[in-house]
């Protein structure tokens, strides 16, 4: 491993690299939690541990800021692990291979883990100070955020007096988030019940599409490939077998695959062509690699879906709810409400369809539960749902908004951009549990997150700790 304490900040740098030495994926949250215990026990500052690993540490307000309001400054201690085939390191036990290039910071082989270990360090060369001016602090370090905010949803609120709130999960530094989606899941269960069909097996594959994050690409106009999957089917002659497409409710599906059944094979097949083609040439411009693939297998006889499953399968894919419901008429740009259909699975007894749902309003969360419920009330189905984490909404009058873009200005010689976002953050959480809450997300430039390609710029870290200081300063 590099030494980084070269670097400026040192002690950010310091700490950074200590987190990196330690496992610290999700759901191996024991040895981090155990480091930011050891770091508050060894400065005698105040901290608690809870069951889900999470750590609260206290620090008292510096001289001169003892009336000031409290601040709480909040990362998460887990990274998504990935790494490159060849790489030998082991997430469980091993530390990370960090080196410099340039003005960035990654790792050899494998996720950086600035997402959110940075924010991390960044937190604890404050603790450490005794130079930095600053009103009384609580730092939360949250666990496996990256699986769930599953820290956070098991945070006692009841430990924290703090109601101004900076969280350090943003991966833009020329920018400041002040709200972000809250979301659910909704899942449609159809028992299978199956006829037999004599005929010739077929598997049509859709794929070369791009797919994306539900929360980041759904307004961009990438094709869904399980809708896709049943705009094809509505126009084929033939019986369903089987369909499956994506892997994870929160991911545009970029692929689909269909076995069917056909009596008549070379008809089948050229009109599965001729359709196809026809929708290949309306979406190109946003599709260019979209291909289909047909091959047949066998004739004989297989047990195809019953045509009132086939029906109410169809209904979903041509005509429930999906993409972007709403935008937001207060933050120009902003996706506001949104569903994606992610999974499309045949299993052995019932096929299930999920989608992830999101909204930066709780209440538009709550009517598109409604409507997907109202529209799935008379199909051969169950519904439920589950997987709620709160929205983080919009604060017009957030005096920590005000003071971090006269701060910022100052500093960098221009205003922030102030974004919304319709990915989560635990600020939704923490805004849920603390009511009144004033929040914002700021951080570091980080490129490639959840990739063997993160980096973290030097100097924009260095700017952002700066600017984080000077706030905190100025927060009398």
């Amino acid at each position: 491993m590099a030494k980084l304490e070269h670097l400026n900040p040192q002690r950010v740098f310091h700490y950074f690299e200590e987190i990196c030495a330690i496992p610290h994926g999700s759901e191996n949250m024991n040895a981090i939690s155990a480091y930011c215990m050891d770091f508050a026990n060894a400065r005698g500052l105040k901290a608690i541990r809870d069951k889900a690993n999470n750590v609260i540490i206290y620090k008292d307000a510096a001289p001169g800021y003892e009336q000031a309001e409290p601040i709480l400054l909040q990362g998460h201690l887990d990274m998504v692990c990935q790494k490159e085939e060849d790489c030998a390191i082991d997430f469980r036990k091993d530390g990370l291979d960090l080196y410099v290039d340039g003005d960035f910071i990654k790792a050899r082989g494998t996720t950086l883990g600035a997402d959110n270990g940075i924010a991390v360090a960044m937190v604890l060369a404050i603790l450490e100070s005794k130079e930095l001016a600053h009103p009384a602090l609580e730092a939360v370090f949250t666990t496996d955020e990256e699986i769930g905010m599953i820290g956070a949803g098991q945070l006692d609120f009841g430990l924290l007096n703090a109601r101004k709130m900076i969280n350090l999960d943003a991966e833009e530094d020329d920018s400041v988030t002040v709200s972000c989606a809250g979301g659910s899941d909704f899942q449609v269960t159809m028992p299978i019940r199956r006829v037999q069909k004599t005929g010739t097996k077929v598997t049509v594959t859709l794929k070369g599409l791009q797919g994306g994050h539900s929360g980041v690409e759904i307004h961009k106009g990438r094709v869904n490939a399980n809708l896709l999957a049943g705009r094809l089917l509505s126009g084929l002659d033939a019986e369903v077998i089987s369909i499956n497409g994506g892997d994870k409710a929160n991911a545009i599906p970029n692929s689909c695959r269909i076995e069917l059944c056909t009596a008549e094979y070379d008809t089948f097949k050229k009109r599965a062509e001729d359709s196809f083609a026809a929708i290949q040439n309306e979406i190109a411009a946003r599709e260019p690699k979209a291909e289909m693939t047909v091959v047949a297998d066998a004739a004989g006889t297989y047990e195809v879906f019953a045509a009132d499953l086939k029906e109410a399968l169809l209904d979903a894919l041509l005509c429930a709810p999906n993409g972007v419901v709403e935008m937001s008429a207060e933050i120009e740009g902003l996706v506001e409400t949104s569903l994606n259909l992610g999974i499309l699975s045949t299993g052995k007894e019932e096929v299930l369809l999920h989608f992830a749902l999101r909204s930066n309003k709780h209440s538009a969360i709550c009517h598109l539960e409604k409507r997907l419920q109202r529209f799935f009330r008379k199909a051969p189905c169950t519904v439920r749902t589950f997987g709620y984490y709160p929205s983080w909404e919009f604060k017009r009058d957030s005096a920590l908004q005000g003071l971090y873009k006269e701060i910022y200005t100052q500093e960098m010689g221009g205003a922030p951009k102030v974004e919304a976002i319709h990915a989560g953050l635990e600020c939704g959480v923490f805004a849920a549990g603390l009511p009144g809450l004033d929040c914002i997300a700021i951080g570091p430039q980080l490129y490639d997150v959840h990739t063997v390609n993160e980096r973290l710029s030097i100097s924009s870290l260095e700017r952002m700790f700066r600017i984080l200081t000077e706030l905190l300063k100025a927060s009398r």
